[in-house]
């Protein structure tokens, strides 16, 4: 059984602390919350852990202090900053000290989810391993060769129409948030992002129509669902 993935989570506010504790726990991580940047740069010394989920605004310590002492100690470990802030001078200095991501308070579980994910994806992976071929259906996705397969037929995706249904492969049978795939792809998730993101949805519907046991609906106010009985991924 493989082991759970330990996150180191500082943020002082209790409630919404014990929340994002509790929400990562029942998602399969093994998280452990601290009210402090100094309690959790003690905690980060003894443990090992596989991401750094930190508040900026923390007594004793900030997130900013904390996330440069954790990287002159370990300068791959991925940081997520919580902050309340908003100003560009903010978030330029959290991605100095080496952040992988910056979240603006008020926030959404799902989308704090959703980033730790991508950024563990993009150190490949819970398993060490990137993802090349998934198994949905009576299709074959090769994500490498960016082609779509069933039967004899081969279809060539765009680089667009693969990141996204590389997305919806990750997330089979789950919510693909709509923010989170605009900002994963197309890096904002503005009006003509958003759009273009709809054209594309519809391709995809195209190409796997051919398969009446997958389809990908649309979840009302929150993203896309695909909707697949079978999904198996091959590694690297």
């Amino acid at each position: 059984m493989e082991d759970r993935l330990r996150i180191l989570l500082c943020e002082d506010d209790e409630n919404l602390g014990m929340l994002l504790r509790e929400y990562l726990q029942e998602k399969g991580y093994n998280a452990d919350l601290y009210a402090d940047g100094e309690s959790g740069y003690k905690a980060f010394l003894k443990g090992k852990y596989d991401l750094c989920v930190l508040d900026v605004m923390m007594p004793k310590k900030d997130g900013f202090a904390l996330a440069s002492e954790i990287r002159t100690i370990n300068s791959e470990v991925p940081i997520i900053f919580l902050t309340a802030k908003s100003l560009k001078e903010d978030i330029l200095e959290g991605f100095k000290i080496g952040a992988d991501d910056y979240i603006t308070k008020p926030f959404s579980m799902e989308e704090l989810l959703f980033r730790i994910e991508a950024i563990l994806r993009r150190v490949k992976g819970k398993k060490g391993k990137e993802v090349t071929m998934y198994k949905i259906g009576k299709f074959t996705f090769d994500t490498q060769k960016q082609v779509l397969m069933i039967d004899d037929k081969v279809n060539k995706l765009t680089t667009k129409e693969s990141e996204l249904l590389s997305l919806l492969c990750a997330h089979v049978n789950e919510i693909l948030e709509r923010n989170f795939a605009l900002k994963t792809i197309w890096i904002d998730d503005n009006y003509f992002n958003a759009r273009s993101m709809d054209v594309y949805i519809t391709r995809l519907r195209k190409y796997l129509r051919e398969d009446p046991s997958i389809e990908i609906i649309n979840i009302h106010g929150k993203g896309y669902k695909l909707i697949a009985p079978e999904a198996e991924a091959s590694e690297k």
